[in-house]
């Protein structure tokens, strides 16, 4: 369809000159520019489809940018993004050098906030809020937050400050009763229960923070909304909204099913039709290597259980809890709750694998020292988009676990290869061990194809030679391996290859022999260069008094941006070319 009023908006200003009976017509355009860039381009759909009305409602009532918007995680802002100048360049979105698919503050002045994690919409507003207060400056802020997202920890922490706070800000709780997958827990249970909103004091659990609660209204209808809005706009005090959506409202598909339709990749605009792809005959993506392998595990182990905050479809941890639903377990976005829920199931004999995002894991930092390490409590922690993930960008990298996680006495961290290892990782790791475990692999998928061997023990802090020449030593964590392995081949270079696969303990004995027997050793990580694995071979080279030298691969000291996985991998330089031309300049 012709986008004539949609072409004709390139900020808020102009939206405003509109009619509102001509607000409907806007929506119609947004959804169809949206489905038209996501349906080639790939990206987040269901969450932006979501909340197209009450996005432009926004926008129409409030005096953005000087009214501020904070977007939880940022899945919603693809409209908010067209209606603030972006509209022509929004076929970037994701692109390297494009625009981010989250909002992103030295982006536009309309993004006011950067957000890639969900739940730091409350906090963030708030924070604003009471800034504008002490300044005496009069302007709204409002966080726009879903009923997955405001189950966090984080989310009720800032709910709690506000209700005492006095600050002017509006939370706006967009429901539709999904995250990424389902929304789970208690409050998911009251909030579908709440059906006319005159629940008073103590019925309230939102007016029992002290917060002026209304709703719920129905979130597409656009001069409810307009109304509602335009009330609270009068209002000051921290006040909640609920609005009620569809997640993916306007494309059939997307409405049926949510959880595909999250970021469903390419796509027919007009049927909706998911772009099918033949990977029968490719090798497991490395999330369905861990789901398979825990089902295989835990039906030869009572006593194994799977945790996962919020991520079981992106995780795979789904198939276990379709085949042994009673032991496995989506606790929602609670990432620090999971890390602690695991280590009280270890102190009563259980062995839970806790699969978290590697970046995800960040937000539970505490809890893995104090909570697991500190007690030496065998969890097992599988750390899922570990290394560069690709168009997420910035902060969906897993690119400092490696380096976070070796500053912490006690804990094992493994990287396997490939899928066999990776299994053989998760056996070992089930069979009892005395201190956790962190296993990182990454997104996507591996190279062998015949992958569900035997389960084999795998000593741990034991290394893997794979290929041996002269003068220099490639020493490889994780995936990147089979690069390196690649490149020995194609060249037929005379090159010596070790897999180290454990970052801690790290294999001395191996390490030692090609201190004494190179002139150049290369290591080479999808972690950041500080703090990992050059970093430990560094130092330890130091100690032995090496008198070759140390180059270190890996992603350099600075927030990798968004693009395709390849292009990044060549800016930090961590790819094939990169790693040739340094092993024939040394030789």
């Amino acid at each position: 369809m012709a986008q004539k009023l949609l072409s004709n908006i390139n900020s808020p200003a102009h939206l405003k000159q509109l009619p509102e009976e001509d607000l409907a017509r806007v929506a119609q355009e947004l959804r169809a520019f949206i489905i038209d860039i996501v349906a080639a381009k790939e990206g987040h759909l269901g969450a932006s489809l979501g909340v197209v009305e009450l996005t432009i409602a926004l926008h129409y009532v409030f005096n953005t940018p000087d009214d501020q918007l904070v977007w939880d995680v940022g899945h919603q802002a693809y409209g908010h993004k067209i209606l603030t100048g972006r509209r022509d360049v929004f076929h970037t979105n994701r692109d390297l050098g494009g625009i981010s698919g989250f909002p992103k503050r030295s982006e536009s002045v309309y993004d006011t906030f950067g957000t890639g994690h969900s739940s730091t919409s409350i906090s963030a507003a708030l924070g604003m809020a009471m800034a504008s207060a002490l300044k005496k400056e009069d302007r709204k802020h409002i966080a726009i937050v879903g009923d997955a997202s405001i189950a966090s920890g984080m989310a009720f922490e800032a709910l709690n400050h506000a209700g005492v706070s006095g600050a002017d800000v509006l939370v706006i709780l967009n429901d539709n009763a999904i995250g990424i997958d389902p929304s789970v827990g208690a409050l998911k249970e009251y909030l579908t229960k709440t059906k006319s909103g005159k629940e008073t004091g103590s019925d309230n659990i939102f007016e029992s923070l002290h917060l002026d609660y209304s709703g719920p209204i129905d979130g597409h209808d656009l001069p409810l909304l307009i109304k509602e809005l335009k009330r609270q706009k009068s209002l000051k005090g921290p006040r909640l909204l609920h609005v009620r959506t569809v997640k993916g409202k306007g494309l059939k598909q997307a409405e049926i099913d949510q959880v595909r339709y999250h970021a469903p990749g390419k796509f027919d605009k007009i049927t909706g039709e998911i772009t099918p792809s033949d990977t029968s005959k490719l090798p497991p993506k490395f999330q369905d290597v861990f789901g398979l392998t825990i089902v295989e595990l835990a039906k030869q182990n009572d006593r194994i259980v799977g945790i996962t905050p919020a991520m079981p479809t992106g995780s795979s941890m789904k198939i276990m809890m379709e085949e042994l639903p009673d032991r496995a377990f989506d606790v929602g976005i609670a990432e620090q709750h999971a890390v602690t829920l695991a280590a009280g199931m270890v102190t009563q004999g259980l062995v839970p694998f806790c699969n978290v995002y590697s970046t995800f894991l960040q937000r539970a930092y505490d809890q893995v020292i104090h909570d697991v390490a500190l007690q030496k409590l065998p969890v097992v922690f599988c750390l899922d988009r570990a290394g560069i993930v690709g168009k997420d960008g910035a902060t969906h990298h897993g690119v400092f676990d490696l380096a976070y996680l070796n500053c912490i006495p006690d804990i094992i961290i493994a990287a396997p290869m490939d899928a066999v290892e990776m299994r053989d990782m998760m056996f070992t790791a089930s069979q009892g061990l005395d201190l956790p475990i962190a296993i990182r692999y990454p997104r996507g998928r591996g190279k062998i194809v015949d992958w569900q061997q035997p389960f084999t023990l795998m000593e741990i802090g034991s290394s893997r030679l794979l290929h041996e020449g002269k003068k220099i030593a490639v020493i490889s964590i994780g995936p990147i391996g089979t690069l390196i392995q690649g490149v020995i081949k194609e060249e037929q270079l005379s090159v010596t290859h070790l897999d180290i696969r454990f970052l801690k303990p790290i294999d001395t004995r191996a390490l030692e022999l090609i201190f004494e027997n190179y002139d150049h050793i290369i290591t080479i990580e999808d972690g950041t260069v500080v703090g990992g694995l050059g970093s430990v071979v560094g130092d330890l080279a130091f100690a032995k008094a090496y008198q070759g030298k140390v180059h270190k691969l890996g992603v350099p000291d600075s927030f990798m941006e968004h693009g395709p996985t390849a292009d990044l991998h060549k800016i930090a330089g961590i790819d094939k070319g990169t790693v040739l031309k340094l092993i024939k300049e040394l030789l």
